[in-house]
């Protein structure tokens, strides 16, 4: 049925069935046709170029995304149309899985961890053992999210187990490589020793006849070094005479033991140090009482035996990467054990003629004139040393603390000192040896480490310094920190450059010696300048220098 409306007003409707109208009426005109031009046409051509595409990667990042959730991709594509994308629900339900994961998930992958520390097989359903085998996993079983991070944080806790004990390993191996002997350094000594045998130069009297007065004159400037490494101790001499203002007034002593007696002599025999003197002195060579070498004896088997004991009682967690366990690891070294290192508590009875002298470490290095020391008044004190509870600018205790060489478990450690306590430097420190003859040093030091022994062995780390600081407590002169800076002997020394230049001497404490490979670059160029590469042995023996 149609409908036609007179143009001249609604005086009239005429109604028609569609089948008797084959035509229009004559009072009725045609319906206009529209037509679509090319022209009106470009721009929803160019419009839907535009959208299409961002179309197109939108149904493509969800249908990518609801992979794991939808059986087909039509499935996963009406999904996302009708109930939509929302990233935020996504994170809440990943972040929800992992909170759980975390807990959930604790047991089984600390039973996991454990099977891989007793060196069984882990069962990677429970631990993926890279990312590659975890994308399968997902991608083989479409796994949910929560499965997800549940597999996620076991491999995570098993790769973060491995890499902690490869640092673990590591730190042990680096501690290991500080107790060997370079090739180098025993090269040097087996050639000097031979040397010492077939050149009479090499023998000859140390000092001079000329120079012997000089060993007891208190108006000169007395060093002692007690080692038994030849190329140290000619680092420590050429450095300080090439600071000093006035060298002819120095006279270093050194005492080394049996074996190296023969290269040192020969050593600096055939090398001057001119216009200083110096003299060796093997142990061999004293004659001490009976009383002496008794104490001397049970000194080092109470050492030895403090040493047994924690090696004894170490467990694997003691070697855990941590700056706080390297004392575990540096308790270990051969140098807890060196009888030059024990006999400096017996320093009065190795220079009896002797009244001040300032000490030094093989592993020292003086870098300015150090002579205002002799002049230090100590105030009636027995040892000058950097204190390391003076404070200053950035300087406070930046040393070690009684806390790190003794056991405050105990209480005989506990009752009688403070952990929080300051340890003062040794390795460059000014001795009045007549103070320390009048005081029970000592007889002090002796005490408490037979009271180390009774008390089972368990009161300090092994080392010479704990008792030592027992020794002379009371006794301490502090001296200004710029003549001794320490700590250059760890893998990254925590010292300001200014404060390396100022120093007086340099010390390289630590397990990461100047004349091992392992040292830090660093700072090792400081002692090698002073290392004679011209030296014919020190050629031929391929020293780094």
């Amino acid at each position: 049925m149609k409908f036609y409306i007179s143009t001249s007003g609604i005086k009239r409707v005429t109604i028609s069935s569609s089948a008797a109208a084959k035509g229009y009426p004559a009072s009725a005109s045609p319906p206009p046709v529209r037509r679509i031009s090319s022209r009106s046409m470009l721009p929803v051509v160019l419009l839907l170029g535009i959208v299409l595409p961002f179309v197109f990667l939108r149904i493509a990042f969800q249908v990518l995304e609801s992979a794991t959730n939808c059986s087909s991709t039509i499935d996963c594509i009406r999904w996302r149309l009708l109930s939509g994308s929302d990233s935020s629900l996504v994170g809440d339900e990943l972040t929800r899985a992992l909170l759980e994961a975390k807990e959930g998930n604790k047991v089984n992958t600390e039973k996991a961890l454990l099977e891989a520390k007793e060196g069984n097989k882990v069962n990677t359903e429970k631990v993926m053992e890279s990312f590659d085998d975890l994308v399968r996993e997902m991608t083989s079983k479409r796994q949910d999210i929560k499965t997800f991070a549940f597999n996620t944080k076991a491999m995570l806790s098993r790769m973060e187990h491995k890499v902690q004990r490869a640092r673990q390993r590591e730190s042990i191996y680096w501690h290991l490589a500080s107790h060997g002997v370079p090739k180098g350094l025993h090269c040097l000594c087996l050639k000097l020793a031979e040397e010492y045998a077939v050149n009479a130069m090499a023998r000859s009297r140390l000092p001079p006849p000329e120079y012997v007065s000089r060993l007891s004159d208190p108006s000169f400037h007395h060093l002692v070094l007690l080692t038994d490494n030849v190329l140290a101790a000619s680092v420590v001499i050429s450095s300080t005479i090439e600071n000093s203002i006035n060298p002819e007034r120095l006279v270093f002593h050194i005492v080394t033991d049996k074996k190296t007696y023969t290269p040192m002599h020969a050593w600096f025999a055939i090398n001057s140090v001119k216009p200083a003197v110096v003299e060796v002195k093997g142990l061999h060579q004293y004659d001490w009482s009976h009383e002496v070498n008794v104490r001397v004896k049970e000194m080092l088997e109470i050492h030895h035996l403090i040493w047994n004991h924690y090696y004894a009682n170490l467990k694997e967690e003691d070697f855990k990467y941590n700056a706080q366990n390297k004392r575990y690891l540096e308790a270990l070294s051969p140098s807890c054990l060196s009888l030059m290192n024990h006999l400096r508590i017996y320093i009065p009875e190795l220079f009896p003629n002797l009244n001040k002298i300032v000490f030094l470490d093989d592993d020292v290095v003086i870098q300015h004139d150090i002579s205002p020391l002799w002049e230090l008044d100590l105030n009636g004190k027995v040892i000058g040393a950097v204190d390391n509870s003076w404070c200053g600018d950035d300087y406070c205790c930046r040393g070690r603390k009684y806390k790190d060489y003794f056991n405050f478990s105990h209480p005989i450690i506990s009752s009688n000192f403070d952990h929080e306590h300051c340890a003062w430097l040794y390795g460059m420190n000014v001795f009045d040896l007549e103070a320390w003859r009048s005081s029970n040093i000592t007889e002090t030091y002796h005490q408490w480490l037979k009271i180390n022994l009774r008390s089972g062995l368990g009161l300090w780390y092994p080392g010479v310094l704990p008792p030592t600081l027992i020794a002379f407590k009371g006794h301490v002169h502090p001296i200004d920190p710029s003549f001794h800076v320490d700590g250059l002997g760890y893998r990254s020394p925590e010292v300001q450059k200014e404060v390396l230049e100022a120093a007086a001497a340099i010390h390289f404490s630590g397990p990461a010696k100047p004349w091992l490979e392992i040292g830090s670059p660093e700072v090792r160029g400081l002692w090698d300048r002073h290392v004679n590469s011209s030296n014919k042995f020190v050629k031929k023996c391929r020293i780094m220098g």
